[in-house]
């Protein structure tokens, strides 16, 4: 059984910054991409970043400089450091993954995701 799930969320102050982890059992990391999405108050979900099976990185633009994906393939983990966090930034955020799928290109139907971990960040 496939599992992800995130942590790490929380209150922060703007400008400040939050470490997402992302923790995956059932499917292994070398052979999946894992991406981070998140959904503002109100607002649909959104692409934030995401990590090739051999740990390339792929970051929308708003997010670019600010937002930095990694992994640990021996903890299975998938980690998202989010610096210079803006009141927009607030949103619960989640990661997926999809059975078979090594590039982020290649995310078109996540089957598998976690239940989220809310960043809210206001002063």
């Amino acid at each position: 059984q496939v599992q992800l799930v995130e942590s790490g969320g929380g209150l922060v102050q703007p400008g400040g910054s939050l470490r997402l982890s992302c923790v995956v059992s059932g499917l292994t990391l070398n052979d999946h991409a894992i991406g981070w999405f998140r959904r503002p108050p109100g607002l649909e979900r959104e692409g934030v970043s995401c990590i090739h099976s051999d740990g390339g990185p792929y970051y929308v633009n708003f997010v670019k400089g600010r937002f930095t994906i990694s992994k640990d393939n021996t903890k299975s983990t998938v980690y998202l450091e989010m610096n210079n966090l803006k009141p927009e930034d607030t949103a619960v955020y989640y990661c997926a993954a999809e059975t078979g799928v090594s590039r982020c290109e290649g995310l078109r139907s996540m089957n598998h995701w976690g239940k989220g971990t809310q960043v809210t960040v206001s002063s």
